[in-house]
């Protein structure tokens, strides 16, 4: 197919009617010297993450406790590394908005080692977050008689990837790292369909079931041994105001699932001052707006259903 070059020689007004929409809406560009954490590299670091808490079952495998050590030493010696860098342009990028500049002279502020600092103490926290992910794993197995093995649960189930990307957002979020777990919390969501925010506290043997179109907002507070199915959103029922029409925002919106509960496919429960009893069990489709006591069994009444002989 031939090129028409007379339609060719539009691009370069095109490209000038572009950087002018930069002038305009300065509002979606990031232009500068003082670059924000990367994506990609934030995918790079999550996937070395999972190679650490999962060895063996992710890109490296032959390993043994023989060669172990030097693996996991190289990997956590690269995230040093690369933690430290994204952490440390998060940090500065949120210094930069809370202070109305554009770009901070690292003479007066060294994020660089604030970088390092958070990146030192996130990487200590992952012992503990493999004994909750451990519990994870059990927990699929025992809730799910589908399940073959606990290494068919960490290859292939959805709700595994997003619980470990959730535990390790979840931990850098409580250490007040800007941007990256919100980053990572879409990435998993990206690839999983379920949408958990790096804020929500999530106890240990937490298992989603299929997990498609799974929500849980920012505020939730779920305790042990809580199982969920597809489609369950655990959401807030409004967006208060203030005076001036502002959200407000760092209150609690979203529900308390307390221990033992299972919230079954496509119910929908949404308060902040919602919560719901231990062991309880909340059947298919509810739209739960209020609180319910421990072992309480909510459900909807079965509708009618009509059979006819087709035409």
């Amino acid at each position: 197919m031939a090129t028409d070059f007379r339609r060719k020689e539009q691009l370069p007004d095109l490209t000038d009617r572009l950087v002018e929409t930069y002038q305009d809406l300065p509002t979606i560009h990031h232009l500068g010297h003082c670059p924000l954490p990367s994506v990609e590299a934030v995918i790079e670091i999550v996937d070395d993450l999972k190679e650490l808490v999962f060895p063996g079952y992710r890109r490296r495998q032959n390993l043994h406790m023989g060669n172990v050590v030097y693996h996991v030493g190289d990997l956590v010696d690269g995230l040093h590394d690369k933690l430290t860098e994204q952490i440390g342009r998060a940090l500065r990028h949120r210094y930069q908005l809370q202070n109305g500049i554009h770009c901070v002279d690292e003479s007066k502020q060294d994020f660089e080692k604030l970088g390092q600092e958070k990146a030192i103490d996130f990487l200590e926290s992952l012992p503990e977050i493999r004994r909750l992910l451990a519990t994870d794993v059990q927990a699929a197995y025992d809730g799910d008689p589908a399940a073959k093995s606990l290494d068919e649960i960490i290859f292939c189930y959805p709700g595994i990837e997003a619980i470990t990307v959730h535990r390790l957002a979840h931990r850098l979020y409580q250490m007040d790292v800007p941007l990256i777990p919100r980053i990572l919390g879409e990435y998993s969501h990206a690839r999983t369909g379920i949408d958990i925010h790096p804020g929500a506290n999530v106890g240990p043997s937490f298992f989603i079931d299929h997990g498609t179109g799974v929500v849980i907002g920012e505020t939730c507070d779920i305790e042990e041994g809580v199982k969920i199915y597809q489609g369950v959103t655990l959401g807030a029922l409004s967006f208060p105001r203030d005076d001036e029409g502002n959200l407000v925002r760092d209150e609690k919106r979203h529900p308390t699932i307390e221990a033992g509960v299972v919230i079954y496919a496509n119910a929908t429960i949404l308060g902040g001052t919602t919560v719901v009893g231990r062991n309880s069990i909340i059947g298919a489709s509810v739209s739960l707006k209020k609180s319910v006591e421990p072992n309480t069994v909510v459900t909807i009444e079965n509708p009618t259903l009509r059979f006819r002989e087709a035409s």
